[in-house]
């Protein structure tokens, strides 16, 4: 790490607030939750343009957000609402080379930067004007872990040394619940990390908590709400709460971020499940190669498709997450630094012509043009998707009980598919108010693994066509798209995908502009989204959020 000199008035401000600590070591309090009645707006939602806007539900029926606030509470001794307004600064909307810069100048600590952030989860998730569903569970030994990582600083060799990151919640750890939203995984305590997170630990990063998603990864109803979970009721997007989509599935890591609970937050994706919130919350969000990251310990839809990835505020942010991740000291090193650019110049991208109307993508062209690029107007013969749910149906069909096998214990009592769905039929109302079409679809379905292979198969030479023909054809280095609108066809190629801010519509909506690779083409992407966020800078944090 870069040594930096120490800011006199930073470190008087902080030995104040420390004395102030030391003279008042008892916790902030915060409002006792009470369940408001929410018939009013689920009414009102009822004839909404999208079906993903009508609501059946926006609180949990089976979590109690003050068991939340408990666990936090627990772990803010020696902070106050004054601390917290002092430390926003540089803390807020900062990116990790910026927070790391204040915790070598003595302006934070990593006890301190983990303290702030869960200040603010508790104060705005305890407001029912502006709760936005994001947060599942808390870490109950952040704080001390964030305390233990102050006094080992001299073992700091990667940037996400104590950083606190939040993971979306069908991620195993060993000292939280990993629910994939589901009442049937209330109970899953599992023994052991998910590989991903043994691999951020090992670099320091701390794992503040779990975030809310689409239940089972977005592959339990059909059309309904994105972001809905039993366990963590209705994720709403900050920049306009239950006016705009979330996206989903990594819902609540993305709203996460965009609302600052956590430096970063994960996610995963089948197909698109990390382009589409990241974009609908003014997020960078990388979607990986499949297999570069390992889906080793993650609640599944499919092994074909499944990978977890980074969502950030920044391409430098991502990058860096992205390094954590994918792998652990004793591995292979995976470079955070992102190759420096001057220009676009000699680099050839493909444009949708269907997408040209699309005003924001229009002007992204256009600042492209302006660093030099090359853009090459493409009309991609549409993708034979025959089979994609049929592939997702058998695969998790086989995935889930595998992982149900390997991972929960007795208390779990579900050991399949078919399992979940009779135990959802027990009490429809709470554990699937939107029911479970895509269950049952996955019953419904009898593929030999020969057939389910041939569908492999299929699907990949599809998706290797669609990206293959106009790429070698035209000599491109890259295809631009907009938000997860050709998630499909990058999940199909097993293509990586990172989606950057790219504005707002005049309504105030959030809309990324998403570059596609060929695989392994992560460090590119980077380089290429780098130039373009920092000659535009379109990103703005969430108005309501930002005070």
């Amino acid at each position: 790490m870069h040594q930096f000199k120490f800011n006199s008035f930073f470190i008087v401000t902080l030995f104040i607030l420390s004395l102030s600590a030391c003279k008042d070591n008892s916790a902030p309090e915060f409002e006792v939750w009470v369940p408001y009645d929410e018939t009013g707006i689920i009414d009102s939602s009822a004839d909404n343009a999208s079906e993903r806007l009508r609501y059946q539900l926006i609180q949990s029926k089976v979590s109690d957000r003050n068991a939340i606030i408990e666990t936090i509470t627990s772990q803010l001794n020696g902070f106050s609402k004054e601390m917290y307004v002092n430390l926003t600064p540089y803390i807020f909307d900062q990116d990790i080379t910026s927070i790391q810069n204040h915790i070598e100048d003595g302006t934070l600590t990593y006890k301190s930067l983990t303290q702030w952030y869960l200040f603010r989860i508790a104060d705005t998730e305890t407001n029912k004007d502006l709760a936005l569903n994001a947060i599942i569970s808390i870490n109950p030994k952040v704080v001390a872990q964030a305390e233990e990582l102050d006094a080992l600083q001299a073992k700091k060799q990667h940037p996400i040394y104590g950083m606190p990151i939040l993971l979306k919640d069908n991620i195993n750890t060993k000292t939280m619940i990993t629910t994939a939203g589901a009442v049937a995984l209330m109970d899953n305590q599992t023994e052991i990390d998910a590989k991903i997170v043994t691999n951020l630990k090992s670099h320091g990063a701390l794992i503040l908590g779990k975030a809310n998603l689409s239940e089972w990864a977005n592959f339990l109803c059909d059309g309904c709400p994105n972001g809905y979970s039993a366990i963590g009721g209705q994720t709403l997007n900050p920049y306009g709460p239950r006016t705009f989509d979330t996206g989903g599935s990594s819902s609540g890591s993305a709203v996460s971020v965009a609302a600052n609970y956590a430096v970063a937050a994960i996610g995963t994706e089948t197909s698109g499940s990390i382009l589409s919130p990241s974009s609908q919350q003014s997020s960078v969000g990388l979607k990986p190669t499949v297999g570069v990251l390992s889906q080793e310990g993650i609640v599944p839809i499919s092994s074909t498709l499944d990978t977890p990835g980074p969502i950030t505020k920044t391409i430098s942010d991502n990058s860096i997450v992205f390094s954590a991740m994918a792998s652990a000291k004793s591995g292979a090193a995976v470079p955070w630094e992102i190759d420096p650019r001057a220009d676009l110049k000699n680099l050839r991208f493909g444009v949708y012509t269907s997408y040209l109307e699309d005003s924001l993508y229009s002007r992204a062209l256009e600042d492209l043009k302006t660093l030099g690029a090359e853009l090459i107007e493409i009309n991609p013969k549409p993708m034979n998707f025959e089979g994609f749910t049929e592939l997702l149906s058998g695969d998790m069909k086989i995935d889930l009980a595998n992982y149900l096998k390997a991972y929960t214990s007795e208390d779990v009592i579900v050991k399949s598919a078919a399992d979940v769905i009779k135990f959802n039929l027990e009490d429809t109302l709470v554990r699937i108010p939107y029911g479970q079409a895509r269950f049952e679809g996955i019953e419904d379905l009898n593929l030999s693994e020969e057939e389910l292979q041939d569908i492999r198969d299929n699907l990949y030479k599809a998706g290797l066509a669609y990206f293959e023909t106009p790429m070698v054809d035209n000599r491109l280095d890259a295809m631009l798209s907009i938000n997860n609108y050709n998630a499909g066809q990058a999940a199909a190629a097993k293509y990586p995908g990172l989606t950057v801010p790219m504005g707002y519509t005049s309504e105030g909506e959030p809309k990324g502009l998403t570059f596609i690779a060929k695989p392994y083409g992560e460090s590119d992407l980077f380089s290429y989204a780098k130039l373009f966020e920092q000659n535009t800078n379109y990103r703005e944090s969430p108005k309501k959020y930002s005070n």
